[in-house]
């Protein structure tokens, strides 16, 4: 596994929830991102308390998250270290539910 791999491989395993997108969650630079965000914000989890990784800021991961999740776009969401998705199977996953529930989240 190269270095980057293993970074990439402990911030998924390290949180509870990491989002690898464009921007932050303050700032999203893309649609996408900013989609993501505001799914995760209406599932009732809290930025201040979420892991996102500004792939715009580092090429290495930005190329190296493709690799280690064999998916082409960012955003991508990890929760308790799984890969989760884009933006697209965030909305779907938000409006049945699935996403509280990958979340932990009770109330729906």
């Amino acid at each position: 596994m190269s270095d980057t791999q293993q970074r990439i491989d402990s911030l998924v395993k390290g949180h509870e929830v990491v989002l690898f997108m464009k921007g932050n969650a303050n700032f999203p630079q893309c649609g996408f991102s900013g989609r993501a965000i505001q799914l995760l914000k209406a599932s009732g989890v809290d930025t201040k308390a979420l892991t996102t990784v500004n792939v715009l800021e580092d090429e290495e991961i930005r190329h190296g998250i493709k690799e280690y999740s064999n998916w082409p776009t960012i955003p991508q969401l990890y929760i308790k270290g799984e890969f989760i998705g884009g933006s697209d199977i965030m909305m779907e996953m938000y409006e049945s539910g699935e996403l509280l529930q990958a979340l932990g989240n009770k109330a729906a």
